[in-house]
């Protein structure tokens, strides 16, 4: 019965941190990768001689590969912050997040960890959805007329 009674009372306490979590890892995942994005599209030069000779996209031709790359770090983790179409973002999110670390070689030996925990997180908003703390919620509840 005490078990109980301490279960019930820690979950009581910590069930509103949820939309507050999940708003911190969305945001925290979106800047990660936004600032990827940034950095490739500042040093183009750069990006391309990576994809090029570094990076090894499987299925798509380098330059393909560093203009889809580039354009997905600037623009899911928008959507992914917002909470825009936040359960397809994410998970497309987490899907760019595995074909850039199977894709450079160097991440096994520094940055793999990082990856693994922006997936998870990523996989978290994914599965338990963005929270009330997001666009997609805000929207719904302005297009039924509740707000």
């Amino acid at each position: 019965m005490w078990l109980t009674t301490i279960n019930h009372t820690f979950t009581r306490a910590l069930t509103p941190l949820q939309p507050l979590l999940l708003l911190v890892g969305r945001v925290y995942v979106a800047w990660i990768f936004f600032q990827s994005g940034l950095i490739k599209y500042q040093n183009w030069d750069s990006t391309l001689y990576l994809f090029e000779f570094e990076y090894q996209v499987p299925l798509l031709p380098w330059q393909l590969a560093a203009y889809l790359g580039t354009a997905a770090e600037l623009i899911l983790p928008v959507f992914v912050a917002l909470g825009l179409l936040a359960r397809p973002m994410t998970l497309a999110l987490f899907v760019f997040n595995i074909v850039a670390v199977a894709s450079y070689p160097l991440l096994w030996e520094r940055g793999y960890d990082d990856h693994i925990m922006w997936g998870v997180i990523l996989l978290v908003v994914s599965v338990w959805g963005p929270g009330w703390l997001n666009l997609d919620n805000w929207l719904a509840r302005k297009q039924s007329g509740t707000d």
